[in-house]
């Protein structure tokens, strides 16, 4: 099982998560979602396509784009399509 933790709130745990470049991306289903607020960054990978980002808020603090999403990645990189991933002090484990 991974899990996503930041703030000391767990933001993500699965089994189902999909490593790429050493990043795991949850399923949608896994992510606490109401944690979550779309932001206005985004961001080009050559092989993967545009990303959109998420801040988070947990326990009444905000980590300002600390989750990404491939909504509709490139063919090389479908897997991901959806699929949520995290940085800037998130614990991945």
């Amino acid at each position: 099982m991974v899990k996503a933790v930041w703030n000391g709130e767990t933001i993500a745990e699965s089994d189902d998560t999909v490593v790429v470049e050493n990043n795991h991306y949850f399923p949608r289903a896994d992510v606490k979602m109401d944690q979550l607020v779309p932001s206005d960054t985004t961001s080009h990978c050559p092989w993967k396509g545009e990303a959109s980002y998420f801040s988070i808020r947990a326990d009444g603090v905000t980590n300002n784009d600390a989750a990404w999403t491939y909504e509709e990645p490139k063919a090389a990189a479908e897997e991901i399509k959806g699929r949520i991933a995290f940085w800037k002090g998130v614990e991945v484990s």
